[in-house]
């Protein structure tokens, strides 16, 4: 029997789990094929949307995810703070990070695109943390950016924007490798992918 994969446009507020006592999960989104054997390619925290891939090909799941194969994952995000040429010279060089998975991280990619105050990009900002984020002064200076990495620390992206003094309040990964994430997919929505 063939592989499968599958692209999974993930929303906001779900797991990437195969199941949960008290979390919705990702696999509550695939009611009408069958799931069996299939597994998440990575993960992504439960409050970040886009890209993930799905498949039963264990050879494949083990080269896109093992940090030896140097797979680039690009995010795309709204960050609280300043970006300027000095934090990007500290992430592309990389930054040491204190707690979980500590150490300095490789390099990273920091594109910024636009920037902008909290207020307007309000509607970005949803689950548990966006009152406590929303408590901020609406004229707050906030950025979008792109942020490409090699690596897969426990949420590594917001840990590296929060080393550079900002803080990221959306986060949508939209690259794999070569995997793009399709912007016809809306949340919730997958397709299956040929091999």
């Amino acid at each position: 029997m063939p592989y499968r994969y599958y692209m999974f446009h993930k929303p906001a507020g779900c797991v990437t789990a195969l199941q949960d006592k008290t979390e919705k999960t990702i696999m509550e989104y695939f009611t009408d094929i069958d799931t069996t054997g299939l597994r998440p390619v990575g993960r992504l925290d439960k409050d970040t949307e886009g890209l993930l891939l799905l498949t039963d090909d264990g050879k494949f799941l083990q080269q896109m995810t093992h940090p030896d194969s140097g797979i680039e994952k690009t995010y795309f995000f709204w960050a609280m703070g300043t970006p300027d040429d000095a934090k990007a010279a500290a992430l592309a060089h990389g930054i040491t990070l204190r707690g979980m998975e500590s150490g300095t991280t490789r390099p990273a990619l920091l594109t910024v695109l636009e920037t902008k105050t909290l207020a307007d990009v309000t509607s970005f900002i949803v689950g548990k943390r966006r009152d406590h984020i929303l408590r901020n002064r609406p004229e707050h200076p906030v950025f979008s950016g792109h942020l490409t990495l090699t690596e897969g620390r426990k949420h590594e992206v917001k840990r590296l924007l929060r080393g550079i003094g900002c803080y990221c309040i959306y986060l949508k990964r939209i690259r794999m490798g070569d995997f793009v994430l399709d912007e016809a997919l809306t949340p919730g929505e997958y397709k299956e992918l040929s091999k």
